[in-house]
């Protein structure tokens, strides 16, 4: 087989499973988006503050980036032992993704319901934690490659560091938009975390020797 051949039969088998991987994560996505619903009208209902809150965030937002940065970084190890990429792709994977998931898309999914929101980028107003977390991640990889639990963690973990940012840095009448805010929390959630933990490490594996699988 030559190299060209083997180069596309390769990239189609990654397509397949991106999209195999996206169908088979939407389910479990939707299950996390009811939790965040569920999680919605608790903190509405008992007025939880936005400082408690906003706490919350600062907890689950760098936790998601470290099981982000294992995932990301599992997931390239395993095809290829190139120690810089490993680096760079689990970092800019978990921390440049997961502030997509938790902070970009529920800031604009907040725009769109009309709610008044703040925009907080942890990785520059928390970079003393968020950052080392992401690298602690890849070190956590590199140390074993492992991608079954704490992808689970990490699908939860995003959905509700989503819930949390809307809540922690949005003003607005939550209750009647919970319908929109299903939604939101779904595409916060599906698309970035298949992104940082699938696509986006398997985008490099062609561009490194084929060395490991």
């Amino acid at each position: 087989m030559s190299d060209s051949v083997a180069n596309d039969v390769a990239t189609t088998t990654r397509r397949r499973r991106v999209l195999t991987e996206l169908k088979r994560h939407a389910p479990f996505t939707s299950l996390g988006a009811l939790t965040g619903v569920g999680v919605m009208v608790a903190l509405v209902l008992l007025r939880i503050p936005h400082e408690t809150s906003a706490l919350v965030f600062d907890v689950l937002h760098p936790m998601h980036v470290l099981f982000s940065a294992v995932v990301t970084a599992a997931l390239y190890r395993r095809y290829k032992r190139n120690l810089l990429f490993t680096v760079i792709i689990g970092y800019v994977g978990s921390v440049g993704i997961g502030t997509l998931s938790d902070i970009v898309l529920p800031y604009l999914g907040g725009r769109l319901m009309g709610a008044h929101m703040h925009l907080h980028i942890g990785f520059i107003e928390h970079w003393w934690l968020v950052n080392p977390l992401a690298l602690a991640g890849v070190g956590l990889a590199l140390w074993r490659p492992w991608t079954k639990l704490p992808h689970t963690g990490h699908m939860f973990l995003s959905t509700w560091a989503s819930l949390f940012y809307l809540t922690a840095h949005g003003e607005a009448e939550w209750l009647p938009l919970l319908p929109v805010i299903f939604v939101v929390l779904f595409v916060a959630v599906w698309l970035p975390c298949c992104l940082s933990d699938i696509i986006f490490p398997l985008l490099f594996v062609g561009k490194v020797d084929e060395g490991h699988h």
